[in-house]
């Protein structure tokens, strides 16, 4: 148990479950009073996590949703000061077959949520003068897997966005950094691969060689959204395992 986040608050999307649950009770184990953004229950995250966490129901691609949940967060627990982009899709589809509405409905959640979400929180991270924003790309990026275009594409896209985001608000004490997990075995990841379906395939070409847990970005996490890291922006950390070196 930590305090180095005490008195911050801290908004995680996609909270229900998977990396984003992990996320949230690693932050409010660390101190942060934390704000669950999704639309599917946070029962689960709630139970695990107690007073400490304020689960709010919200599509993180609808502004309008989005700017009264900040809001809402404002009201009830303050700040924030802390935005974890975790939110996302991972859908497996031939690059044949993918169609301009699946790149759409990927990029609306990969990248504009992300967008929406960082834009509403803007305000109430520069008047509070502290801020970390952090988004999760993927290890997909630096690979390439031919299954993988349109989300690859999508992941890039936010790996940009957060490099522009850090120079607009470097000068007001605010990070933006990327996260980019390898494979990581989640609820998501196992609904698109299969049980068995592609973990360990992945595991063998990392140099770490075995399947990635949500608790093991965690310590990434934290030390990104520290107050010691004010000086760590506009990096993308690559947490896959050695598959890919840059």
């Amino acid at each position: 148990m930590s305090d180095r986040l005490a008195g911050r608050t801290a908004v995680v999307t996609g909270s229900a479950g998977g990396l984003g649950r992990e996320f949230a009770a690693a932050l409010a184990a660390a101190g942060a009073r934390v704000a669950g953004f999704d639309v599917a229950s946070q029962s689960g995250t709630a139970r695990r996590i107690g007073a400490a966490f304020l689960p709010v129901t919200v599509d993180v691609t609808e502004p309008s949703q989005v700017a009264r949940a900040m809001a809402l967060v404002a009201a009830e627990a303050g700040g924030p000061h802390i935005v974890v982009n975790n939110a996302g899709v991972y859908p497996p589809i031939p690059f044949e077959k993918t169609t301009l509405d699946d790149l759409r409905r990927i990029l609306r959640i990969n990248v504009e949520g992300p967008f929406t979400v960082t834009q509403a929180a803007l305000p109430y991270l520069r008047e509070a003068g502290w801020g970390r924003v952090v988004s999760i790309a993927s290890g997909a990026v630096f690979v390439g897997p031919p299954d993988l275009v349109a989300y690859t594409a999508s992941k890039a896209a936010l790996i940009g966005m957060t490099r522009s985001l850090a120079t607009l608000l470097g000068p007001e004490n605010i990070t933006a950094n990327v996260i980019a997990p390898g494979l990581t075995r989640t609820e998501t990841a196992t609904r698109s691969t299969g049980a068995d379906g592609g973990f360990e395939r992945v595991a063998a070409t990392q140099r770490v060689p075995r399947v990635a847990e949500p608790g093991d970005l965690v310590s990434t996490l934290l030390y990104v959204c520290d107050p010691g890291s004010g000086f760590l922006t506009g990096q993308t950390l690559n947490v896959d395992g050695g598959a890919a070196f840059l």
